[in-house]
Order: structure tokens, then C-alpha cells, then sequence
């Protein structure tokens, strides 16, 4: 249980990574998001992206889902450390 555990944090850690380099890289509207590398960084973090903007629309042309993206993000990865639910578990 331990394991899995810390294989899911760490493909959290991994995956925020990704997010946060594909939010910076918005910034730069010249970048072609049909070619490689960016179109793999694309199918990978726009489908959890998308269920975030269809509750957060942008607003006045700024989008705002990648916020709410994180912050579960970060609940999930500190539920997975909360020492007393790994107790519950029995992952310790």
C-alpha cells in the first residue's frame, strides 16, 4: 500500500511539473502547439485542463481553470500524506 501510495504522489509532483510548464507556455502565443514537443505536452495535460473549464470559463480572455487544477492537485497529493489516513489505511 505504501508503494502505491508513493508512486500516486509522485506522478502528482511529475504531473503539476507538466502543468505548470504548460500554463507558463500560454504566455507565448508564436508557439505551435500541433508540433512536437508541445502537442505531447498538450494531450497530456489538456484533458485535465478541460474538466476544469467547463466549470471556470474564461473570463475577459484569461482562463482561470489551471488554479482550480491545482488546488485539487495539491488536496489529493496532501491526503496521500496525511499520516493519520495512511494510518486508516494501513498503509503504515
Amino acid at each position: 500500500m505504501f508503494l502505491l501510495i508513493t508512486t500516486l504522489v509522485t506522478f502528482i509532483s511529475i504531473y503539476s511539473y507538466l502543468l505548470i510548464i504548460r500554463v507558463l507556455l500560454t504566455w507565448f502565443p508564436q508557439i505551435n502547439w500541433y508540433n512536437q514537443p508541445f502537442a505531447a505536452l498538450s494531450q497530456i495535460t489538456d484533458p485535465y485542463l478541460n474538466l476544469f473549464r467547463s466549470i471556470i470559463p474564461p473570463l475577459g480572455g484569461m482562463d482561470f481553470s489551471p488554479i482550480l487544477a491545482f488546488v485539487v492537485l495539491n488536496v489529493v497529493s496532501g491526503l496521500l500524506t496525511n499520516p493519520a489516513l495512511l494510518r486508516l489505511l494501513g498503509a503504515y
